[in-house]
């Protein structure tokens, strides 16, 4: 199922959400609105904003706010993909060059700043308290993931916990904010603000293990993004980890060497070593079972064609190619 597909029944909210992304982009500045427009505009699942409009619209909520959040939250995550790609000094992002390609560094954390800064006037305008404080808690703990993940590169003796606490405060954080806010919106109560958010937490944690297989797996043309981009920037993710855990000695000893330099030299045999060993299969058997968990967190829900979306998102994270 596409994401066109999947958003259906969210299809005038989007655009609405869209039509709120434009306008809030706007700047005297002009290289601010050609930065801005240029990783707004080049693509992406917008699984985040989806997520707030779903959960709003599975809790009845009938008002606008969920428009203004779900474009708050997109405004977040495209500030961390822009920081995101100087730190890894990337030069591919869904098929496009990067922000920081395109018109430098400098530029792209500038511009980076200017949609998160943007984003805290937006939610300051809900004029809502909790909100504000999901947001403001969440952005704090994609910082420590981001400061995590670093101090992580080049480190061959990183645990599957620990790359984990890496994904849930790095990706899955900004997945259970966007849920959570509509739960919120929808003045959910909090045994069921709660098992929303958590479905967030475990969707997006399912949803990042899968890209950790796609970066050794998939069409580099689905993806838009070079095979063995982590192991070339010496990322320690799960499929690395479980082949030294289970590998030859010879198989573990050619992935930690490449952990601790980087670089794709030796990327063709690490890709054997990573298939022989399960590596890949594991690593999705982790993502179904987060999976799950996200679904099973759905069951306070009542029926609604927002709750099955939700589960059919699921099932979407840990099947798709790209």
């Amino acid at each position: 199922m596409s994401t066109k597909q999947l958003y259906a029944p969210i299809a005038a909210d989007m655009q609405a959400v869209d039509a709120v992304i434009r306008q809030r982009l706007h700047s005297d500045v002009v290289l601010i609105r050609q930065v801005a427009e240029y990783i707004i505009h080049s693509g992406g699942k917008r699984i985040r904003p989806a997520l707030v409009l779903f959960a709003a619209g599975a809790m009845g909520y009938e008002g606008t706010n969920h428009h203004q959040l779900a474009a708050v939250v997109e405004f977040i995550h495209t500030a961390t993909l822009l920081h995101d790609d100087v730190v890894d000094e990337s030069e591919l992002r869904r098929g496009n060059k990067t922000a920081n390609e395109m018109f430098g560094n400098a530029a792209s954390v500038l511009v980076g700043d200017f949609l998160y800064t943007r984003a805290f006037q937006m939610m300051v305008g809900v004029d809502n308290m909790r909100v504000m404080q999901v947001l403001a808690d969440a952005t704090n703990i994609i910082a420590e993931g981001e400061v995590l993940q670093l101090l992580n590169c080049h480190n061959a003796d990183v645990e599957i916990d620990d790359y984990l606490r890496v994904i849930r405060y790095k990706t899955a954080k900004l997945f259970e904010a966007s849920t959570r806010l509509g739960a919120i919106l929808g003045g959910a109560d909090e045994r069921t603000e709660h098992s929303i958010a958590a479905y967030g937490m475990h969707l997006g944690t399912a949803f990042q293990l899968i890209d950790d297989v796609l970066d050794y797996s998939s069409d580099e043309a689905a993806t838009g993004k070079h095979l063995g981009d982590d192991l070339a920037e010496g990322k320690p993710t799960l499929p690395l980890i479980h082949t030294m855990k289970h590998g030859t000695a010879e198989q573990a000893a050619l992935v930690r060497r490449a952990i601790e330099t980087g670089g794709r030299d030796d990327f063709a045999a690490i890709l054997v070593a990573i298939r022989e060993c399960g590596a890949l299969d594991e690593t999705r058997r982790y993502a179904r079972a987060e999976a799950k968990l996200a679904a099973d967190a759905l069951g306070v829900l009542p029926p609604s064609i927002f709750k099955d979306a939700l589960l059919q998102l699921s099932d979407f994270a840990v099947g798709r190619d790209h």
